[in-house]
């Protein structure tokens, strides 16, 4: 893991010099000592990239039949057939969840005619978590391998996001102080104490990487490649200082 700072940005505001008059600009809900210095405001950063340790594949079946009935049914059979295939794959019961479920009429289009009624389409899709990152390909594989014809992309987290978000949330605030005695030493001052501290931003949703799929040609064809790369989660923190 490795951690990255950005700029930060930095609001001074100077506090009266009479202690009633400065207690007089605190909000009415603050109970805290009167502020009698320099009210410093830093925004600043952290963000941290590692590898992740746990994906989402979207995958599925598409079918389609004479009417939506049959669409449904052949899609169902291959659906089921699917799942199993992800059972045996080792993807557990609770990481199957149902993403997607259609059925929708095609229609034959032409030069100056109406449409006409073809048939009608079935599609089937699930999110499938694989928690060890290594068998994402085989689980592709395994999939397509029992009748599954759509793989819509794969995104990379986090099991335990909260590590990460830590970590972020350590590199935000070394910046923030950091930033905060720069200025204060560059004024005469020095760093009193915390008077606020708000945080936004946070671990950001994953992102689907499309997945090209390939026919194999032979039972020992190497499983599909998947690269997963780092992933990155960013913090935002304001911090309210007070100088003197």
């Amino acid at each position: 893991m490795r951690l990255m700072k950005v700029a930060a940005v930095a609001t001074l505001v100077a506090a009266f010099a009479a202690p009633q008059l400065a207690s007089a600009q605190q909000p009415a809900h603050q109970h805290g000592p009167a502020i009698e210095g320099t009210v410093l405001t830093i925004s600043a950063e952290g963000k941290t990239e590692s590898a992740p340790d746990m994906a989402t594949v979207n995958l599925g079946v598409t079918t389609e039949g004479q009417t939506a009935a049959a669409a449904l049914a052949a899609n169902a059979q291959r659906m089921n057939a699917l799942t199993q295939a992800l059972r045996r794959a080792g993807v557990a019961e609770r990481d199957i969840q149902t993403a997607n479920v259609s059925v929708s009429p095609q229609y034959a289009y032409g030069e100056n005619t109406p449409p006409r009624l073809t048939g009608y389409q079935a599609s089937n899709n699930v999110n499938a978590r694989v928690r060890n990152i290594a068998n994402v390909g085989r689980v592709i594989d395994a999939a397509v391998g029992a009748g599954g014809n759509t793989v819509n992309g794969v995104s990379f987290s986090h099991q335990d996001p909260d590590a990460q978000l830590d970590a972020a949330r350590r590199d935000a605030s070394t910046e923030a102080r950091r930033r905060a005695d720069l200025y204060a030493q560059s004024f005469g001052m020095r760093v009193h104490r915390v008077i606020a501290i708000s945080e936004s931003g946070g671990y950001p949703p994953p992102m689907p990487y499309p997945v090209m799929m390939q026919a194999r040609m032979a039972d020992g064809a190497q499983s599909t490649p998947i690269a997963p790369g780092e992933v990155e989660t960013r913090v935002n923190l304001s911090v309210t200082y007070e100088l003197r």
